[in-house]
């Protein structure tokens, strides 16, 4: 049980009715509320759903409709969890980012279908990982808008360059745990273009020194399978999504820029076949 909720922005989209679905199974898992919050200028929207109440401006209709959705769907999902919603009449990345910091975990969906609209992600989503003070997981892999828990039965950690008390590390064997599903952890080597006379299996080997370092954290009990690959980390880290019901992945801190997304954690948020968690390593 914990004190702090689960956050869900919702825009109306079939993709975010979708987030709202796997964040209210999230939530139930973790006996955490979810909240839902719908950020948006009502002066932007044009158009509307719903006959104007005459003492209600038509943008105001839509916006608190689209909320009331969000949580219907939500209800309807987990009847057993507490839901809560907020209109706010700001920027969604702006809004979004502050509630971060009060939130257990931030999940977005993905906008798009075909193999285009897959390739890119939403400037919201982008921004909002690379920035939040939580992990956020973006919902990615499904193409008929369903959020289907555990299909795969595996979580997957892309083990990054400072695995000491990784807080992706954490999250991820927390989730494994939370699911009862193996964790796989996965660390790609690469023997550097000068080295040419130095033998592969240095470089292996530290790639599985760095895997038994961030299984320190790893709570009794979970099932863990370590994965050493020789290629570029984000190329093995979307294979392996193939096979993955959650993808988690570090995005590191950098004096003077806040946190930030590497190449590694943008790859993958744009290209995964599964969820993506993105967590903040703040320390």
């Amino acid at each position: 049980m914990t004190d702090l909720p689960i956050v869900v922005g919702v825009d109306g989209s079939e993709p975010s009715l979708r987030a709202v679905d796997w964040a209210a199974d999230e939530a139930a898992l973790r006996g955490a509320a979810l909240r839902l919050v719908h950020a948006s200028l009502w002066e932007r929207y044009e158009g509307g759903l719903l006959a104007p109440d005459p003492d209600e401006p038509p943008e105001r209709v839509l916006i608190e409709d689209i909320a009331a959705v969000a949580s219907r769907r939500a209800r309807h999902r987990q009847p057993d969890i507490e839901v809560t919603t907020e209109v706010l009449p700001e920027e969604p990345d702006y809004a979004l980012i502050r509630e971060s910091r009060a939130a257990l975990l931030l999940v977005l969906g993905c906008r798009g279908r075909g193999e285009l609209a897959e390739a890119l992600l939403g400037s919201v989503s982008v921004t909002v990982a690379g920035h939040a003070h939580c992990p956020v997981v973006v919902l990615r892999g499904c193409h008929d808008n369903q959020a289907r828990a555990g299909i795969r039965g595996r979580v997957v950690l892309g083990a990054g360059e400072k695995p000491a008390e990784s807080a992706a590390a954490r999250f991820a064997a927390e989730e494994a745990q939370l699911r009862g599903v193996p964790l796989r952890v996965v660390r790609a080597w690469r023997r550097p273009v000068h080295a040419t006379g130095e033998p592969a299996d240095v470089h292996e080997r530290q790639a599985a020194e760095i895997l038994e370092e961030v299984l320190r954290c790893a709570p009794a009990g979970v099932d863990v399978d370590r994965r050493t690959v020789e290629g570029y980390a984000r190329d093995a880290l979307i294979a392996v999504s193939r096979e993955a019901d959650l993808l988690v992945v570090g995005a590191r801190h950098r004096p003077g820029h806040g946190l930030q997304l590497g190449r590694v954690a943008h790859g993958v948020l744009h290209h995964a076949a599964c969820p993506v968690a993105v967590v903040p390593e703040l320390s």
